[in-house]
């Protein structure tokens, strides 16, 4: 503990856990007096060139007055930070603040000297890069906006840390020394820099525990059944290429092997190292078993034991211990209570899991925070009874449980580098960082298609066992921004499979002009409706008959796919009697051999009666992947395929049954773009995914066209464009002039009149009118004609009600329109009439900006009134909003039409309206202190826009973790 000399108390909000560029963990905190006799061994641990580097001068030891300088910080002018494993030090890092001349200084002096010392084992693990981060965040708060540095010229390894940082700085070379000088403001590329480091360190955390190279089950029953047993009979039947090892501390001392699998009563009696511990045992014996696997250097867990925050308060603080007490020791956490992990790659074969069999090798990608869902998903995607038929493999699976450590952004960013995976499905009950998921989600779908199923989300609560930030956006908003980062947003598990089996299997689509064609003109009729209820541009059905032969099949497709105005192609095919097997699979060979002659389209088929043909158009030697030993057969007794047999056909069919399509972007009409290359690896050959239902085929192929458009647009995002008049210093002294009054505040109609007009948005002046004779000189101060307006809560912004009167020409007619609004609702005081200038008749609508503390600042708009406040007709754009997402957004609504000259009204002035939401957008991300801005209406002429009401709400600035040093969510 620090003295009562030391002038501030220990920052604890200092502490914080990182991922290294291997994937390892440490703590990093500030250091004090009681890290002395850590300080001195860690000391000795250095070598004679990393000490003569830090000191310029042998220094073998480390003198008392040594000693005492570097635990005894004041932790504003003196910092030092630490970084830890197993609660010894690794590295350190301090910083002392100095004057012009560079001698000691205290505030305000805000320039500070660095220096860093790392202890060479740990040297490459990317700790001097994380602990910069860390100690730039400090210097920050206390003041320092700049950092010197001394470093000899052979020391490589720390000026490249210094320069790959990203800060603006300077460099320069004397008496021998070179010293490097950087402000520490954040800048593009420093956070880029950042984000990259972030990437690669959460990517290879993963890959540790996808990709061991040994494994150990820790709580292998000694007789068969059990969690435990289960699991290593399930890892070693899927033929897994490492070492694996079952570990019970019951186990008699002369037991060398169980099921042929070589036994140890503690993981510390492995003789070799242990990269993945899969923790089975009652949630009691968890902390000993951690303790084990940290003190042998065990790289990550799998924590399959359950009791923990799914069971209630108690468990939620057993597993905060189990999280702090594993990252102590550089180990990352899948878990607990979770289903476990699966890799198929032929040079892994990791079935971590419960799953009783292995997955067929594929491209697609598996997470899920439930393991029911798990499980339904891994039977829907190997199993035709109720589902999607066909085959298509897994790359991994990942099911994390209460999520306590590693999350679905972790995963994002291993599944960003994998070359196994294609396609990302995810299924998520709660998203605890959406700031970051969105960032991570946008790099992603930009290069993979992510899909996105959202349980418990009408809920109000995240589900037992999640530690998450509260959003107050309704699910509609949160939605609309997932699709804005290119998120494939889908309701149930069932569309989440169909759109990632057509992504996986088939190119995207260059635009919306859709040919269908079958044997069946019903079955093509149903599916040119669904096409329309998509937003699709479907071609008249062609009718081929019920006497189509394959070969009819495969001239029709030939033909379809050769032409220039059809970008995918459905097929729908009904059973050909008599024919049997034999026609199926004539008709699939005919089908594959017309969609492989044009590879850059997709082709789907709908096939009333699943059998035959589905299991043809999948299970063909020439496309299908080859089974790894332990996979799941294509096909089982009587042609049906083997499910896992802890999964019910059929068990879980609908994650949210009876929920409509989520509202999003329109489907794309323009002409198409040329054909966007498939994401898939070039060696592998395309499977046509076959859709039991006309609506489900039409619905994953919308989803495809929709993203493929979002790929196009996401190339060119836009610009945030910069404007002349906009005031930003004369707003940020206005804004702390009014936060200085109190923590949060809704401004005046006057003084919001004033901060917008900082940003060039001009409000319509509006003058109290408490009594007649006040209306009538109000009238008189702006100019006839004028509006009279009752704003009390109750009749704000219901011109329905009758609280308005409009184009009042004279004071006669004001005078009478006051009466008449006193005498149906009451007296002034209640009413708050004011008047108001006329503005040109346009479109009345509202835009809002609201900054969520776990979504960030988000803009929205919508047509005022009913449109909005009955039908949620509302579109929703992350801030900084560029001006492609401004031209989108007011696109986006459903109601868009009337902005655009619909049935025959003039359209409004589009520009002027984008450039008012541009102007809101940087007002608000400028100042993070704005919290809500409300316009309503802003009534769009077609010429010109008038602003006739506003609110502004300013509180302290929420805090943006996604700006300061990388850590993991605390604990």
């Amino acid at each position: 503990m620090q003295t009562s000399s030391d002038r501030h108390e220990y920052p604890a909000h200092w502490e914080a856990d990182v991922v290294l560029r291997d994937g390892g963990t440490a703590r990093v905190r500030p250091i004090t007096v009681d890290d002395a006799e850590r300080l001195v061994s860690f000391y000795e641990q250095v070598s004679d060139e990393s000490k003569y580097y830090r000191f310029f001068a042998p220094y073998p030891r480390l003198s008392a007055k040594d000693v005492h300088r570097f635990t005894h910080h004041d932790f504003v002018d003196r910092v030092g930070l630490a970084a830890t494993i197993g609660g010894e030090f690794i590295a350190t890092v301090r910083y002392d603040r100095i004057g012009a001349a560079g001698a000691p200084a205290t505030s305000p002096a805000d320039e500070a000297e660095v220096a860093f010392l790392v202890q060479d084992a740990h040297q490459g693990r990317g700790v001097a890069s994380a602990l910069l981060e860390h100690i730039a965040a400090v210097a920050r708060e206390r003041g320092i906006r700049r950092f010197a540095a001394e470093v000899l010229p052979a020391n490589n390894k720390m000026i490249k840390v210094f320069m790959d940082a990203g800060y603006t700085q300077k460099r320069s070379f004397e008496d021998g020394v070179v010293r490097l000088e950087f402000d520490l403001e954040p800048t593009d590329r420093s956070l880029a820099v950042q984000y990259a480091r972030e990437h690669r360190a959460e990517a290879r955390s993963v890959q540790r525990l996808l990709q061991p190279g040994s494994v150990a089950v820790v709580g292998t029953g000694r007789t068969p059944g059990g969690v435990g047993r289960s699991i290593l009979g399930n890892i070693r039947d899927a033929g897994y290429t490492g070492r694996l090892y079952a570990v019970n501390r019951a186990f008699p001392e002369d037991q060398k092997q169980l099921d042929g699998v070589p036994a140890c009563r503690s993981v510390r009696d492995i003789a070799g190292p242990v990269d993945l511990a899969v923790v089975t045992v009652p949630a009691e014996h968890v902390p000993d078993v951690v303790t084990e696997c940290g003190e042998h250097g065990v790289q990550g867990l799998v924590v399959i034991s359950a009791g923990y925050a799914d069971s209630g308060p108690d468990g939620r603080e057993r597993q905060r211990a189990l999280v702090r007490h594993a990252r102590t020791y550089g180990m990352r956490i899948i878990g607990p209570n979770a289903f476990g992990i699966i890799n198929t790659s032929p040079d892994v074969r990791l079935n971590a899991s419960l799953a009783p069999q292995m997955p067929r090798p594929g491209r697609i990608g598996l997470f899920a925070q439930s393991g029911a869902i798990g499980i339904a998903l891994l039977s829907r995607l190997h199993r035709r009874g109720g589902g999607v038929t066909g085959h298509t493999g897994v790359s991994s699976f990942v099911s994390s449980g209460n999520r306590a450590d590693v999350s679905g952004n972790d995963v994002l960013q291993y599944w960003y580098d994998d070359p196994e995976t294609d396609v990302a499905l995810m299924y998520l009950e709660s998203i605890g960082n959406p700031r970051k998921f969105t960032r991570l989600a946008r790099r992603t779908a930009a290069v993979k298609p992510l899909v996105v199923v959202q349980g418990a989300r009408h809920g109000g609560v995240a589900p037992q066992g999640h530690a998450v930030r509260a959003t107050r956006l309704p699910h509609a908003t949160v939605s609309a921004l997932l699709r804005q980062a290119g998120v494939i947003r889908v309701d149930t598990i069932t569309d989440l499979v169909d759109a990632g089996l057509l992504l996986a299997r088939q190119p995207l689509p260059a635009g919306p002009r859709v040919a269908i064609l079958g044997n069946s003109e019903s079955l093509g009729l149903l599916t040119y409706d669904a096409c329309l209820s998509e937003g699709l541009r479907p071609q008249p059905p062609l009718d081929l008959t019920t006497a189509a032969s394959a070969d009819d099949f495969h001239a029709a497709l030939a033909r379809a796919l050769a032409d220039d105005t059809c970008d995918a192609v459905v097929v729908t095919a009904i059973p050909t009697v008599g024919e049997g097997a034999a026609g199926d699979a004539a008709l699939a060979e005919a089908l594959r051999s017309a969609a492989a002659a044009v590879p850059t389209k997709p082709v789907l088929v709908v096939h009333v009666e699943l059998g035959g043909l589905a299991q043809a158009l999948s299970a063909a030697t020439s496309t299908a992947p080859h089974a790894a030993p332990g996979t799941v057969s294509p096909a089982g007794p009587g042609g049906e395929p083997q499910a896992s047999q802890d999964a019910a056909p059929g068990s879980v069919e609908e994650a949210a049954p009876g929920q409509s399509r989520p509202s999003g972007p329109p489907r794309p009409t323009a002409a198409p773009a040329p054909p966007q290359p498939s994401v898939r690896a070039p060696e592998v050959s395309r499977l046509i995914p076959a859709y039991p239902a006309a609506e489900r085929a039409v619905r994953a192929l919308g989803e495809a066209v929709a993203y493929a458009q979002w790929r196009r647009e996401a190339a060119d995002p836009g610009r945030v464009p910069e404007y002349e008049d906009i005031d930003e210093k004369g707003a940020a002294e206005q804004i702390a002039g009014y936060l200085a009054r109190g923590q949060g505040l809704t401004l005046g109609a006057q003084e919001t009149c004033e901060l917008l007009g900082r940003y060039g948005v001009r409000v319509h002046r509006a003058l109290p009118a408490p009594t007649p004779d006040d209306a009538t000189r109000a009238a008189r101060a702006i100019g006839y004609p004028v509006a009279l307006k009752a704003t009390a809560p109750h009749l704000r912004h219901r011109a329905d009600l009758g609280g308005v009167r409009l184009d009042l020409a004279d004071e006669e007619q004001l005078r009478r329109a006051y009466a008449e609004l006193t005498e149906l609702f009451g007296a002034p005081a209640e009413l708050r009439p004011v008047v108001q200038g006329m503005a040109p008749r346009g479109v009345d609508t509202v835009v809002r900006a609201v900054i969520d503390p776990a979504a960030g600042a988000v803009l929205s708009f919508g047509l005022a009134g009913a449109a909005t406040q009955l039908l949620g007709d509302m579109a929703h754009r992350l801030i900084p909003v560029t001006d492609r997402d401004a031209t989108s957004l007011i696109r986006s609504i459903r109601t868009a039409p009337l902005l655009f000259g619909w049935r025959g009204s003039a359209p409004v002035d589009a520009a002027a309206l984008e450039e008012l939401l541009l102007r809101v957008s940087r007002l608000v991300d400028d100042h993070p202190e704005v919290a809500a801005v409300t316009l309503e209406p802003v009534v769009v002429a077609p010429r010109g826009l008038s602003v006739l009401g506003a609110s502004v709400r300013l509180a302290p600035p929420p805090a943006r973790d996604d700006l300061g040093p990388r850590t993991l969510p605390a604990y």
